[in-house]
């Protein structure tokens, strides 16, 4: 053994050695040498090594193992445990431990009666109780969630045998618990406080005991140990006294306790490094009598205590005698809550207290205030006893005391959690909803007092500069937007609760900050044709920058409550709304006129980036309103006055179009390309495309080919430009749309668009801008296609038309760039998106005429090229071609289905073969949803049922056409369960089950008779293989539909079949599994049979693997 693990050792003698020690642990009779080892050596390889071989014997060969001696381990084992766990390393220990816990799995109560009343024993002793508490603490763990088979009997036995000692064990943990806390707690001076007394007594004298031996901490903590995983399986219960609840609660007010400050300590929370003085002082060592635990231990111990809490509180399903128990458990974290947030002791501020406590005890805390709040809030909420609205105040100091941003954002996530409670209670009770709201009223304003506070930089600038704001997480936000975020949902949710009363505190803290940007103009100083903003003091460029962060947030905060101001409410709110679209027009008009970002000034790398933001902002807060401006619109075209409304757009639109030219940065300019799509396509006023403003954005991008936009921006205002155009005005009648005039002026802009690109030489020339041209030209039209995919026919007719030519350009280049991937993917996703949104306007010939020219290009060869080179933009032609024969085989009626065949031979006799035996997940997962749309779409392609045949429900003969392909098809998916993808696995057996509910697939005499029996074996060898266990639930399902086909079929032929095929079991175990499988035809029973068959099964081929040769079995 020391040879093995020693560095020198070469690779191949390792592995000589080992196959000599599996050799040897193999041979029958080896472990009574393991335990001469293991008794006479001190080596801990060979101590190790020993055990795994009992491992291994008890968890996998204990059946063969012959009565005498499985009497003699169970008899030698435990004393050898008695007699040297106190020299034995913990981990040898706790291996050996396991080991006879593995036993005990086996064998108890039957062959090893006394092995659990042995560990309580044990764990009654005052020299060997830690040793007990490790033993009852593993029997939990493996008797109750067996990590080895065993069979369903046996794991249902075990957890009722464990649950009968539940109450003995429950009373001899709280003893421990109890004598500890008794022995050391002398400054005890009053119980905890009703929560209801503001004052108490208990919050000036601690009555926590301070000195805690070494000893007992350990043992304490293994203790709470146990008890956290009791929890995690036992169902609530009497068993659970009051007096257990009050013991854990006594060591939870460990992590509560500052650290005891001592002169020569080196660290202030006492959390030293191993080894060194705990924080009072005594000895760092364990289980040397006489030594303290130090603060660190001390916190360990009340994190475990929380553990034990939060496995109670996880439990949603609470029995209604345990209600008042509840009840209890909440007042003691209310005292909790208290000593957490109290500042009368001394004088430490909450959150310095906080900032010194363990950081995994807060962190548990505030899991158990979230547990709390989300399953038992309802429950507790309308009892009198408990003080809720003095909870919330304390759970707002908490809140907004936590020494870290994570702390404080999964505070604000338990404020989520309260105020859609809040939302959905007042929904349901519109009657008194006033009262409900005004119970809470007060700590929702001062919550959104202090969330708004929180993020704005002039109050808390030090630790907002902290949060990151270049990374990019995996939902694409910084750390700062995730933590802004976050803080103006929970406005959003107070505002729907309290809508002036937000609208009145925020619009103050706004109007501040806007003063500031709005009085920059007379900071501006011109010096020949360059301009500077004449601010240059440290403290003033710190204060602007504050100020610029704040108002950038304010806005995203304002433009984040627009949906409060829209719908039934539009009337009621219309001047508050109006006031802030106003205000926001003339931000934005502003800081177009005055072009900030062009300015001179003092720290460019902070106050540019920030300048420009705010502008960004204003224009994204007012895009915000776009639907309140188109209800608005709706409203003054019934009325005569529409002045206010045309000023809004004509100012919008003022402050919008400068921004759209390639000088602007970026981000400002793709924020003004935002606002004009949201104008032409959400608010349609009908004055719109004849603006000036507008006229010019017109001339810019049909004219002006030299100065281009970047691609993103250039897209956007081509698309804001066709909707304007193609989109019905709203509330107008179809005579007054003027669609003739409207045509016309498409067809002109999309003519100037495409220009170039109808130019192109045919065959191309290599010229490298001709890849450009076709890249660019077809991002734009894909991007105008697509946005208009749900609009009114006329809309869809006159866009085809303008597009005609272009299209017809498309299809005659395409086969010139079939050897360039990159280029048919742009033209596919073209593709792709005009038959999607404008079939029906391309017609039949025109789209046959697509069709079939794809075809004739995916030959064979081309189809392997493309998919054997996985992920790269070949495969993705691929794709792009078989989501588009998706979007025609889904087209109902006639009108497609003379290319069915051909679809379905490019389908199973092209790409199947070539993806098959291969990985290519994306372009299966394609090919195998193009079938599912074959089958699920066009049935009557294969069944063709008579009407009178399916109303007589006669047993007429089912019609069944193309039969081949039919059965190549299911062949398909049958194959795809054997392979080891799993996404594909769950698709396919969801379209599968779709099948079968729409059209009664499993039914259908061809499946019944030649394919069901495959199918249930296949899944049933899945389940046994554990190779697809996350979807177990998906995979009983769908064996249930398949066997309610005929459950008597099933369990009287199917089942002995299935078993008489599986290798590993004697005719007697096959019985007793078959028998155990009950006729049941409900869902949840059968499941059960499911599980319990699968498991056994398992256990049994275990059992048989492990007899020695020419065992007789009876």
């Amino acid at each position: 053994m020391t040879e093995f693990f020693h560095s020198c050792t070469t690779n191949d003698r390792k592995r000589e050695i080992e196959e000599l020690l599996n050799s040897f642990a193999g041979q029958p009779g080896s472990w009574r040498h393991c335990l001469y080892f293991l008794s006479n050596s001190r080596n801990e390889y060979v101590m190790m090594y020993s055990l795994t071989v009992f491992e291994n014997l008890v968890n996998k060969m204990w059946v063969g193992v012959a009565s005498e001696d499985k009497a003699e381990l169970r008899s030698c084992l435990p004393k050898l445990l008695l007699s040297q766990h106190a020299l034995l390393p913990f981990f040898i220990r706790n291996k050996l431990c396991k080991v006879i816990v593995d036993i005990g799995r086996q064998d108890w109560p039957m062959f090893y009666h006394n092995f659990f009343s042995n560990t309580l024993q044990i764990v009654q002793s005052p020299s060997l109780a830690p040793l007990g508490l490790v033993l009852l603490k593993m029997t939990s763990e493996e008797l109750v969630c067996p990590r080895e088979d065993l069979s369903v009997a046996r794991k249902e036995e075990l957890k009722k045998l464990l649950l009968d000692q539940i109450p003995t064990v429950l009373n001899l943990l709280t003893g421990i618990l109890e004598t500890v806390w008794d022995k050391h707690s002398v400054t005890v001076t009053t119980p905890p406080p009703s929560p209801t007394s503001r004052e108490s007594g208990i919050l000036a004298g601690d009555s926590t005991p301070m000195v805690l031996e070494a000893e007992s901490g350990d043992l304490c903590m293994l203790a709470l140990e146990c008890l956290a995983h009791l929890f995690s399986w036992i169902p609530l219960s009497s068993s659970i006294t009051p007096s257990l609840l009050a013991s854990i609660f006594n060591f939870a007010r460990f992590g509560c306790q500052q650290p005891i400050k001592t002169k020569p300590l080196p660290t202030s929370n006492g959390d030293s490094a191993p080894g060194s003085l705990p924080a009072n002082g005594g000895g760092g060592g364990h289980g040397r009598t006489g030594q303290m635990v130090g603060h660190a231990e001390r916190a360990r111990l009340g994190v475990m205590a929380m553990n034990c809490i939060n496995e109670l509180m996880c439990k949603n399903c609470v029995p209604v005698d345990f209600e008042e128990f509840l009840l209890h458990m909440f007042q003691q974290t209310f005292y909790l809550l208290q000593r957490l947030t109290n500042t009368h002791t001394n004088t430490h501020t909450i959150k310095s207290r906080l900032q010194e406590l363990d950081e995994s005890y807060v962190e548990k805390f505030t899991d158990f205030l979230r547990l709390f709040v989300s399953v038992h809030l309802r429950r507790i909420e309308s009892n009198a006893q408990f003080p809720l609205v003095e909870f919330l105040a304390l759970l707002l100091k908490y809140t907004f005391n936590q020494p870290n941003h994570e702390g404080y954002l999964a505070c604000l996530d338990i404020w989520s959690i309260f105020l859609d409670y809040l939302t959905t209670k007042i929904r349901s009770r519109l009657a008194d909803s006033d009262s409900v709201i005004n119970r809470y009223k007060d700590a929702l304003v001062l919550l959104l007092r202090e969330v708004l506070n929180r993020i704005q930089f002039r109050l808390n600038q030090s630790q907002l500069e902290e949060l990151d704001d270049e990374t990019l997480d995996d939902d694409q936000q910084t750390e700062w937007q995730r933590y802004l975020r976050q803080s103006l949902e929970v406005v959003a949710r107070v505002m729907e609760l309290l809508p002036s009363q937000t609208f009145s505190v925020l619009f103050p803290v706004l109007q501040e900050d806007l003063d500031i940007y709005l009085g920059l103009q007379q900071f501006i100083v011109r010096s020949g044709t360059s301009r500077r903003l004449n601010i240059t003091a440290e403290a003033d460029c710190r204060k602007l920058h504050c100020a610029l962060r704040d108002l950038s947030s304010l806005l995203q905060a304002v433009g984040r409550l627009a949906e409060f101001f829209t719908g039934d409410v539009f009337s009621a709110r219309f001047n508050d709304a109006l006031a802030i679209v106003q205000r926001l027009v003339e931000v934005s008009c502003y800081g177009s006129q005055i072009s900030l970002y062009d300015v001179e000034m003092a720290v460019p790398s902070v106050l540019k980036p920030d300048l420009i933001d705010v502008h960004a902002q204003s224009l994204a807060a007012l895009q915000a309103y776009s639907h309140w401006l188109a209800q608005f619109c709706g409203e003054v075209q019934r009325q005569q006055d529409q002045t206010q409304f045309v000023d809004l757009i004509r100012s919008s639109m003022a402050a919008t179009t400068p921004l759209i030219n390639a000088k602007v940065p970026e981000k400002l300019l793709l924020s003004a390309c935002h606002l004009l799509v949201s104008m032409a396509t959400t608010v349609r006023p009908v004055f719109l495309v004849s603006l000036p403003a507008a006229q010019n954005i017109f001339n810019l991008i049909t004219e002006n080919h030299n100065h281009r936009l970047p691609q993103e921006a250039h897209v956007l205002v081509c698309r804001a430009l066709s909707n304007m155009l193609l989109l019905p005005w709203p509330s107008l009648p179809e005579a007054e749309q003027q669609w003739q005039s409207r045509s016309a002026n498409h067809t002109r802009l999309l003519s100037s668009l495409t220009q170039q690109y109808r130019l192109l030489p045919r065959p191309p020339s290599h010229h490298p801008n001709s890849k450009a041209v076709i890249q660019q030209t077809l991002c734009v039209l894909r991007d105008l296609v697509d946005s208009i995919s749900v609009e009114a026919t006329k809309s869809r007719q006159i866009c085809y038309h303008s597009l005609q030519e272009s299209v017809q350009v498309t299809l005659a280049l395409f086969p010139l760039f079939i050897q360039q991937p990159d280029v048919t993917d742009e033209m596919l996703s073209f593709f792709l998106t005009l038959f999607q949104a404008l079939r029906v306007q391309m017609g039949v010939a025109f789209t046959e005429q697509i069709i079939q020219t794809f075809l004739s290009m995916f030959t064979r060869e081309q189809l392997a090229v493309s998919i054997l080179q996985e992920g790269s933009s070949g495969s993705k032609v691929v794709q792009k071609f078989l989501k588009i024969l998706q979007v025609v085989v889904q087209e109902p009626g006639q009108t497609f289905k003379p290319l069915l065949p051909s679809i379905l031979s490019l389908c199973l006799d092209q790409v199947y073969p070539i993806v098959s035996e291969r990985s290519c997940p994306d372009v299966k997962a394609e090919m195998f949803e193009l079938l599912f749309q074959i089958l699920h779409q066009n049935w009557r392609f294969f069944f063709k049922s008579s009407v009178l045949s399916s109303v007589q429900r006669t047993g007429a003969e089912e019609l069944i056409e193309n039969q081949a392909q039919f059965i190549a098809a299911m062949q398909a998916f049958g194959q795809s369960f054997l392979q080891p993808d799993i996404h594909i696995f769950k698709q396919n057996l969801s379209y599968l089950e779709v099948l079968n509910t729409k059209h009664k697939l499993y039914h259908r005499k061809l499946f019944r008779n030649t394919m069901l029996f495959h199918f249930i074996n296949v899944l049933l060898q899945v389940l046994l293989h554990k190779s697809h266990d996350l979807l177990q639930d998906d995979i009983t399902l769908a064996l249930y539909n398949m066997a309610a086909v005929d459950f008597p079929a099933f369990y009287s032929s199917f089942l002995p079949e299935f078993l008489n095929g599986c290798q590993g079991l004697d005719h007697h175990q096959r019985t007793t599994l078959a028998r155990n499988f009950t006729p049941e035809r409900d869902l949840p029973s059968f499941s059960q049979g499911v599980y319990r068959i699968v498991n056994d099964l398992r256990f049994y081929r275990l059992c048989n693997g492990s007899l020695p040769p020419g065992t007789l079995k009876l």
